[in-house]
């Protein structure tokens, strides 16, 4: 792990390989991708990172935004001289994804996993209100025990070993970042008009069980990226790389093939 302008990266293979940097949800870390790591790495130059206040990146003031966020990338990218790389984000870190490539450019594809490019609905506003309120008054504990169950599909969420994991580990999160994000997801601007415009390719993954970003909302997503695929794994809620690996690593080794 290596620090670049407080953001802890880690980097796995040969860096003069195809470069995919991997960006994380929330309320996650870099670990999520840990299977796609080493699936990949024999292979490619692979890049995780902790998106700013998550895990070992610094936390700073806790006022961030998606800008903020795509600048974050786009500096990495810079630092260390990648060429053309292929992004993967999922949920929150496609957000990122998205807005880092229609402000930036740049890069050989995108994998867009379990997101959206709409902006947040009024209601969606007020729901990640509510969340920074009972952040306040309870601390990350209670949040984050109730909004991890519902990333999973319904056999995952029955799994008291994985739902554990994920609770212990987003439970060491500060209470800045979380808020931070919460913001920054609410105030994130419509990347929508954006998809038509894409000239490189597209893979859209979707977990069939995702009741956060469903698969008929990510299907519309795809049909306005001209040279774009999208796939469903089975068995999957919100988090289809941890959920159901073998299958999400499959998609990825089939589309990167592809590209070369």
């Amino acid at each position: 792990m290596k620090k670049i302008n407080g953001i802890s990266v880690y980097t796995y293979g040969n860096e003069n390989n195809q470069a995919v940097i991997f960006v994380h949800g929330f309320p996650f870390d870099n670990s999520m991708w840990k299977d796609q790591v080493n699936a990949l790495k024999e292979n490619y130059f692979v890049i995780t990172y902790d998106i700013r206040g998550f895990n070992k990146s610094d936390v700073g003031d806790g006022q961030y935004t998606m800008e903020m966020f795509a600048d974050d990338l786009q500096m990495l990218i810079e630092n260390m001289n990648l060429n053309n790389p292929v992004i993967c984000g999922l949920s929150m870190g496609g957000y990122i994804a998205l807005r880092h490539a229609e402000k930036y450019g740049g890069i050989k594809a995108l994998i867009l996993a379990d997101t959206k490019s709409q902006s947040d609905p009024d209601a969606a506003k007020i729901n990640r209100a509510n969340g920074i309120r009972r952040i306040n008054e309870e601390g990350v504990g209670p949040f984050v025990s109730d909004f991890i169950p519902n990333t999973l599909s319904a056999k995952n969420k029955l799994d008291n070993h994985i739902v554990d994991r994920l609770v212990i580990e987003a439970k060491s999160l500060s209470p800045k970042t979380l808020k931070g994000a919460l913001l920054a997801m609410a105030a994130r601007t419509d990347t929508s008009a954006y998809l038509e415009k894409i000239d490189f390719p597209v893979m859209f993954v979707c977990g069939k069980e995702d009741n956060l970003t469903p698969p008929s909302l990510m299907k519309e997503l795809a049909d306005k990226v001209k040279n774009s695929i999208f796939e469903i794994i089975d068995d999957a809620g919100h988090l289809p790389p941890g959920e159901s690996p073998e299958k999400f690593n499959s998609l990825l080794h089939n589309f990167l093939g592809g590209l070369e």
